[in-house]
């Protein structure tokens, strides 16, 4: 597939992930894209709404629902179904948030963290956001523009649409996806630096939205045998699960595959 490319080196990796960086408007190296790192090739970009079966899509509205009820109220700083759903993500319950991050080395971390996975192929999914948010409704590109922003704040989506269905009715006959920067709720969103999309239909696995428009993604493939130099590349270059999951648990998630075995 055009989209899709097989890296071969250490070197061969950094040149995919950065590449098209170069930002002609600014005079500088920022790129467009939000990665998603992936230990299994063949694992799909569905949100944990999807993965939890069922009648998911009716659930949603139960799940948060319930959420908000029996969750402490000073967890959020606005009363908007939009910092609750940041949160209730953030906390483990299934939403149609699905996690991206700005750092292609975060997003390589995610690839090659699981050491039961180095006999499979990682992937790193690179999308152009802001290729993606030109096709947005007109209510919420209004929203980007008046803010002058590329990306979303769970506030500016507040701004033209206060429910589920109000944001799916912004555009009723066609699925669009946003990308936002997540409220900053503890160390972890910023280590990590954090980034999300949301999509108009919670049914919507974003790869099967993605193959109409080839012109804003890539898939990277990080083949088996080459995950073990990336890991300890990453390592040594301190991306871990020490600094990504500020805390004991994700100290102990480190020092467990620090001093695993090889074989």
């Amino acid at each position: 597939m055009k989209n899709e490319c097989r890296i071969t080196s250490w070197n061969d990796l950094q040149d995919k992930l950065f590449e098209d960086s170069w930002n002609p408007e600014i005079g500088r190296f920022r790129s467009r894209f939000a990665f998603r790192g992936l230990c299994n090739v063949d694992y799909r970009l569905e949100t944990t709404l999807i993965r939890l079966g069922g009648n998911f899509e009716e659930m949603e509205n139960h799940l948060l629902r319930n959420f908000i009820k029996y969750a402490h109220r000073s967890v959020v700083e606005h009363d908007s179904i939009w910092n609750w759903l940041a949160v209730a993500q953030h906390h483990g319950l299934p939403t149609r948030i699905l996690d991206w991050t700005y750092s292609p080395y975060v997003a390589m971390h995610f690839a090659t963290a699981d050491i039961d996975r180095f006999d499979i192929d990682g992937v790193i999914w690179a999308v152009n956001y802001i290729e993606a948010h030109k096709m947005l409704p007109s209510k919420l590109k209004m929203e980007l523009k008046k803010e002058g922003a590329n990306a979303f704040t769970v506030d500016m989506i507040f701004n033209a649409a206060g429910s589920f269905q109000e944001f799916s009715n912004l555009s009723p006959d066609k699925d669009f996806v946003i990308f936002i920067e997540p409220p900053s709720l503890d160390d972890r969103f910023i280590n990590q630096y954090a980034f999300c999309s949301i999509s108009s239909n919670p049914q919507l696995v974003l790869d099967d939205w993605l193959k109409n428009y080839p012109e804003i993604w890539k898939k990277i493939i990080i083949p088996k045998e080459l995950k073990w130099e990336i890991r300890d590349k990453l390592d040594q270059a301190n991306v871990t699960e020490r600094v990504l999951f500020p805390g004991l648990d994700g100290l102990s998630q480190w020092l467990k595959r620090q001093y695993a075995p090889k074989e």
